[in-house]
């Protein structure tokens, strides 16, 4: 798979924003997207050095309109972690 493939988008929440200061960085990838990939595409799109990747699952949510059940998706995050000094500028940046 190629970069485009596997990083989706970032997350940016609170929780992930405060994680960038010790370089975590946190993407919604592929559900099929080993953590191999995941470095590989992360150090190929940002030229940065990949240290770990931790992956959560993320189970959809059961969400009712009137009386018609249904889920939102299930979704993969990765939270990567760079090595010491390295950041994504373009993180902050995208998508805004």
């Amino acid at each position: 798979m190629t970069d485009t493939l596997v990083l989706l988008r970032p997350i940016i929440t609170e929780k992930s924003m405060s994680r960038t200061n010790a370089g975590k960085y946190t993407f919604e990838v592929r559900k099929d997207a080993s953590k191999q990939e995941i470095a590989e595409a992360v150090a190929e799109a940002f030229k940065v050095d990949v240290l770990d990747v931790n992956c959560i699952t993320v189970r959809g949510k059961t969400r009712r309109l009137g009386r018609h059940v249904g889920r939102t998706p299930d979704r993969k995050k990765a939270v990567v972690t760079l090595a010491k000094g390295q950041r994504i500028e373009r993180y902050f940046t995208e998508g805004v």
